[in-house]
C-alpha cells in the first residue's frame, strides 16, 4: 500500500526560475511577432486604404471622362440627327415641287396632242406640214423629254429621302444607346460607399464577347456621322440639280411655247391673207359674172330684135318673087331688100359671140365655186387653229415651282 501512493515529482528551484524565464520569453516572442502583425496589419490596411482611395479616384475619373466622351459623341449625333432630318424636309419639300411640275406637264402634253389631231382635221391644200405642225411636234416631244426626266429625278429624290431616312434611324439607335449609356454611367457616378443597394455580382468582372474596344465604339460613331454627312451632302447637291433641272425645263416648255403660238399666230395671219385675197378675187369674179350675164342678156335681146326685120325682110322677098312678066325686075328695091336680108343674116351669124360668152360665164361660175370651196378651207383652218387650238393653248400656261 506504501507502494502505490508516492509523493509528487519535484522539480528544483533553478528549474522553476528557467520554467519562469522561458514563460516570459516566449510569452515576449509571441507580443512581439504579435506587434509586428498589428503593425503590418495596419500598414497592410493603409495602403489597402489608400489604393482603394486612388483606384476608386481613378474609376470616378474614368466614369467622369467617359460621360464626357459620350456627351461629347451625343451632341455629335444630335447635331447630325437634326441637321439630317432638316435636310429631309426640305428635299421633300423639293420632292413636292417635282410632284407638281411633272403634274402640270401633262395638260399642256395633253393640249399639244389636241392641237395636232385637230390640225388633221384640215381639208385640201391646208392640210400642209407648216411650220405649227413642226413646232407642235417639238413641243410634245420636248414635253415628252421634260416629262422623262422629271420622272427620273423624283426617283432620285425617293431613293436619297429613303437613304436620309435610313442615316437617320442609325442616328436615333446610336443616340439611343447612348442615352442609356449616360443615364447608367451617370447612376454609377452618383454611387458612393454608403450607397443603398450596393452589392456584390458573382459575374460582375466576367468580361462578355459582346464588348467592343474603345476603337471600335469611337469608329461606330464616327461611321454613322460620317455616313450623315455623305447623304447630306448627297442631298444638297440633289436639291441644287432639282433647283437647276426645274429652272431649265420651265424655260426651256415657255421657249418652246412660245414658238409654237408665234407660228401659230403667223399662220393664222397668212391664211387669212390668203383668205382676203381668195375674197378679193371672188368679188372680182362675182363682178365678172354679172358682167358676163348682162352681156349675154344684151346679146341675147339683140338676137331676138333681128329677128322681126329678118322675117319682113324675106317675106317682102318672097312676095315680089311673084311679081308677074317684066315686072319681075331686080330694081333697086330688090336689090335693097338682097343687102338686107344679107345683112341680117350676117349679123345674126355674128352672135356666135353669145356661145363664147355663155362658155365664159360657165368658166367664171367654175371659178366662183372653186373659189368659195377654198375660202371654205380657209375658214375652216382658221377654225381649227384660231378657235379650237390658240383658244385652248391660252387655258394652260407653264408655272415654275
Amino acid at each position: 500500500m506504501a507502494r502505490l501512493v508516492q509523493a509528487p515529482l519535484k522539480f528544483h528551484p533553478s528549474e522553476w526560475d528557467l520554467a519562469k524565464q522561458m514563460q516570459r520569453a516566449s510569452t515576449e516572442s509571441q507580443k512581439c511577432r504579435s506587434e509586428r502583425t498589428v503593425a503590418e496589419s495596419q500598414r497592410l490596411l493603409d495602403e489597402i486604404e489608400r489604393t482603394t482611395q486612388k483606384t476608386q479616384s481613378d474609376v470616378n475619373k474614368k466614369i467622369e471622362q467617359r460621360q464626357k466622351e459620350i456627351k461629347f459623341w451625343k451632341q455629335e449625333l444630335d447635331d447630325k440627327l437634326e441637321q439630317i432630318v432638316h435636310e429631309t424636309e426640305v428635299l421633300l419639300t423639293f420632292k413636292t415641287r417635282l410632284e407638281k411640275s411633272l403634274e402640270s406637264c401633262q395638260e399642256p402634253l395633253v393640249i399639244a396632242q389636241k392641237c395636232l389631231l385637230n390640225r388633221q382635221k384640215r381639208v385640201g391644200i391646208d392640210l400642209v406640214h407648216d411650220e405649227v405642225e413642226q413646232e407642235l411636234v417639238k413641243e410634245v416631244e420636248v414635253l415628252q423629254e421634260v416629262i422623262a426626266l422629271l420622272g427620273r429625278t423624283l426617283e432620285q429624290t425617293n431613293e436619297q429621302i429613303r437613304l436620309n431616312r435610313s442615316v437617320k434611324y442609325n442616328l436615333e439607335m446610336d443616340l439611343k444607346d447612348k442615352f442609356t449609356a449616360l443615364m447608367i454611367d451617370d447612376y454609377c457616378a452618383n454611387l458612393t460607399n454608403n450607397s443603398p443597394n450596393i452589392s456584390y455580382s458573382d459575374t460582375a468582372v466576367k468580361t462578355e464577347w459582346k464588348f467592343v474596344s474603345p476603337e471600335d465604339w469611337v469608329d461606330f460613331s464616327n461611321m454613322n456621322v460620317e455616313k450623315a454627312d455623305k447623304q447630306r451632302n448627297s442631298s444638297l447637291a440633289l436639291r441644287a440639280l432639282i433647283d437647276a433641272i426645274l429652272s431649265q425645263t420651265a424655260s426651256d416648255l415657255r421657249r418652246q411655247r412660245q414658238v409654237v403660238n408665234a407660228a401659230f399666230t403667223n399662220r393664222v395671219k397668212e391664211v387669212k391673207d390668203a383668205k382676203h385675197k381668195l375674197e378679193t378675187l371672188l368679188a372680182m369674179v362675182l363682178d365678172e359674172v354679172a358682167s358676163q350675164e348682162k352681156n349675154i342678156a344684151a346679146l341675147k335681146k339683140a338676137i331676138a330684135d333681128k329677128e322681126g326685120p329678118a322675117r319682113v325682110a324675106q317675106t317682102r322677098l318672097e312676095a315680089r318673087k311673084h311679081r308677074p312678066n317684066v315686072e319681075l325686075c331686080y330694081d333697086p328695091v330688090q336689090h335693097r331688100l338682097t343687102r338686107e336680108v344679107q345683112e341680117i343674116t350676117m349679123n345674126i351669124q355674128r352672135q356666135d359671140t353669145l356661145a363664147e360668152a355663155e362658155t365664159a360665164l360657165k368658166g367664171l361660175r367654175r371659178r366662183q365655186l372653186s373659189l368659195e370651196e377654198e375660202i371654205q378651207v380657209k375658214e375652216n383652218s382658221l377654225y381649227i387653229d384660231e378657235v379650237l387650238c390658240m383658244q385652248m393653248r391660252e387655258s394652260v400656261g407653264i408655272n415654275s415651282f
